[in-house]
């Protein structure tokens, strides 16, 4: 894991869009289909949103029908922490960014191999970063 990121809510929210601070900083969902990024096909590098750590490649994202970019892996062991969320009724993995604990979105065991898992990401935590590829 890279360098730890600390801020206060109130420093989050002077450096995060509105909707990215509900997303990030209060564990938010972005609807279905509205991300920036849900059916983002450059080549290229996820980042935190809030400390600009790398998450995801996107050479592990698929187009899971969910309406949310999908991954099938973080781009390393460290780059992402797992919690369980009990929040809505549900019994879910909630995957936070490991640098600063931004919200990013859950995981969950229905993604395609090599890992099985599906890391179902809101657009509002990722910033892309292209490799000038198409």
């Amino acid at each position: 894991m890279g360098k730890r990121v600390e801020k206060s809510q109130d420093e989050w929210k002077q450096t995060l869009s509105e909707e990215a601070f509900a997303v990030c900083r209060l564990a938010g969902t972005e609807p279905a289909f509205t991300g920036k990024y849900w059916d983002h096909k450059a080549v290229g590098q996820y980042h935190c949103a809030c400390c600009d750590a790398p998450l995801f490649v996107s050479e592990t994202k698929y187009d899971s029908g969910s309406g949310w970019p999908s991954f099938f892996k973080p781009v390393n062991d460290a780059a992402v922490a797992e919690h369980r969320d009990s929040s809505h009724g549900m019994i879910r993995t909630e995957v936070v960014c490991a640098a600063c604990d931004a919200h990013l979105g859950h995981v969950f065991p229905d993604g395609p191999p090599p890992t099985g898992l599906r890391y179902c990401i809101n657009s509002a935590s990722l910033q892309f970063r292209d490799n000038g590829q198409e």
